[in-house]
């Protein structure tokens, strides 16, 4: 009882700036209920040419960072705002929690500056925000850094030290993939709150509609390395949801190691992300799913009770499998979703998107419960979403280094027709503590009918690793699943890689 009390105590010393201003989480989850109450009514669209500005023109209006929000009081953090158009149809409502309380932050034409006089001349002088933009000295004092965005639908994108913008999180994702068509929620009202100059943390509340739902945010904003947002939500449903995503991440996969070079495409790999972990929370398994560029829309649900992690990961960090100077895909980082409390069972979705060129994201994952989502059950969840390395999920196994893919019929591969040799490269974890004569095995199954000719582990050297050789081929007209994993006698010392490779693909040699 002592504890519980001390507890108490605790966290009224540590209540943020809104408590005191009369301004809290409730405010906003009672406005995201009302407003669940009632008929959905979409944002009211900025002006048509605006709306369909050209690229370039979009990028001709910029924010001038000298009217930085709080730049006056050198605060740690500061606010960078962003104006609607192009890929932004509708302007946000913003606010400020001060001492004070909140008040409505208005629009002025005159912080931004315009490329082009004409369309300076077009714009509206009560235009609104897309949304914003925060800054934070993560390098050194005198320079505020980018490091978090919300704008756009409920998209938000952040970086961790060193990292170049890439990834993104999103509030919700509903009914993604599904032949109805995908919902995109949007955030259309946000609270600031003012930390204090030396602040090393930040509070945003934001209030999510769509014609499904209604819902309240709070995001307890923590830059760093990583850089991690605290989420907490509740959410109010107007009708059924038959997909409901929540805590969703969305990147980009054009091709990789894992799959054959497009054609007259020089760099070796272009993706923002190459795999998605999983960390369970009943078996306490950590699994590894390399990502595609499917020729069709692919679905995957890996059923999870009490889930403690997910993520989309950038694990190859090397300049040399990229050479692209512009985009930087080495520094792209990773994401990672820890729920806060038990989240019991559901599935962890991967949903994976056809695409021609990187300029498209095509792949999102998100956590859904196994129990329906209906108009009469309000829903809450809490988590943290980390953008970092690759290694902030903290899995201590062996992990999937790279997955190589190609014909199980050619010099190298095999003399099977019908066949794919995969090669997986397993590192890190307690495999660097094993001598490279340890008798490691590999435990290698397939489902969807398919069948393990062969499969062999050797040491690999210049990894300090060790390569899992497999020869295997799937049934007539099915995809090849594969799952596979490191062991001794008496301990399992990898994460597991899991492949689920479509019938449709291109990596089959083409007989002549």
């Amino acid at each position: 009882m002592l504890r519980m009390f001390q507890l108490f105590v605790l966290m009224l010393t540590m209540l943020p700036l809104q408590t005191a201003a009369g301004f809290s989480f409730d405010h906003v989850v009672q406005k995201a209920k009302a407003l669940a109450g009632k008929p959905y009514q979409a944002p009211q669209p900025v002006p048509k040419f605006i709306r369909e500005m050209s690229y370039d023109a979009y990028q001709g209006i910029r924010f001038n960072s000298e009217r930085s929000l709080w730049r006056e009081s050198s605060s740690n953090f500061q606010v960078m705002f962003i104006a609607p158009g192009l890929y932004y149809t509708h302007s946000v409502t913003l606010n400020i929690i001060e001492a004070e309380g909140p008040k409505p932050f208005p629009f002025k034409k005159t912080d931004f500056a315009f490329a082009d006089a004409e369309v300076e001349k077009r714009v509206p002088a009560d235009l609104g925000f897309a949304g914003f933009k925060l800054t934070f000295p993560l390098n050194k004092k005198s320079e505020q850094n980018q490091f978090l965005v919300f704008a756009g639908a409920s998209y938000f994108r952040g970086v961790g030290k060193d990292n170049a913008f890439g990834i993104s999180g999103r509030g919700l994702a509903i009914d993604t993939g599904l032949p109805s068509g995908e919902e995109f929620p949007s955030f259309t009202e946000f609270w600031l709150v003012r930390p204090s100059p030396d602040a090393k943390e930040m509070l945003v509340y934001g209030l999510l509609d769509s014609k499904s739902l209604a819902g309240a945010y709070q995001f307890t904003i923590l830059p760093g390395n990583p850089t991690k947002v605290k989420v907490k939500t509740e959410l109010f449903p107007r009708k059924n949801i038959q997909l409901l995503g929540m805590a969703p991440l969305t990147s980009m996969f054009f091709y990789g190691e894992n799959t054959p070079l497009p054609t007259g495409e020089w760099r070796r790999e272009v993706h923002d992300s190459d795999g998605l972990q999983i960390h369970d929370g009943v078996s306490g398994e950590w699994l590894w799913r390399p990502l595609l560029n499917p020729a069709t829309l692919e679905m995957d649900f890996f059923s999870t009770e009490n889930a403690r992690g997910f993520g989309l990961l950038q694990r190859d960090e090397m300049f040399s499998n990229y050479e692209d100077l512009g985009a930087q895909y080495e520094k792209r980082p990773s994401a990672w979703v820890e729920p806060q409390g038990e989240w019991g069972k559901g599935n962890v979705a991967l949903i994976q998107l056809p695409t021609p060129q990187e300029t498209n994201d095509n792949i999102v994952a998100f956590w859904t419960p196994k129990s329906a989502v209906t108009s009469d059950t309000p829903l809450g969840l809490a988590y943290d979403v980390s953008f970092g390395k690759a290694d902030l999920a903290g899995n201590p196994m062996g992990i999937v280094a790279k997955t190589f893919i190609g014909d199980g019929n050619r010099i190298g591969g095999g003399k099977v027709p019908g066949a794919y040799r995969i090669i997986v490269d397993f590192n890190g974890g307690p495999l660097t503590k094993l001598p490279a004569n340890t008798p490691i095995k590999g435990q290698v199954t397939a489902s969807d009918g398919g069948e393990i000719l062969e499969h062999f582990v050797e040491y690999h050297e210049r990894i300090k690793g060790w390569r899992l050789s497999i020869l295997a081929k799937p049934a007539q007209n099915k995809p090849l699943h594969l799952r596979a994993f490191l062991n001794t006698d008496t301990t399992t010392l990898t994460e597991t890689w899991t492949y689920r490779l479509p019938v449709m693909n291109n990596i089959l040699a083409v007989e002549k």
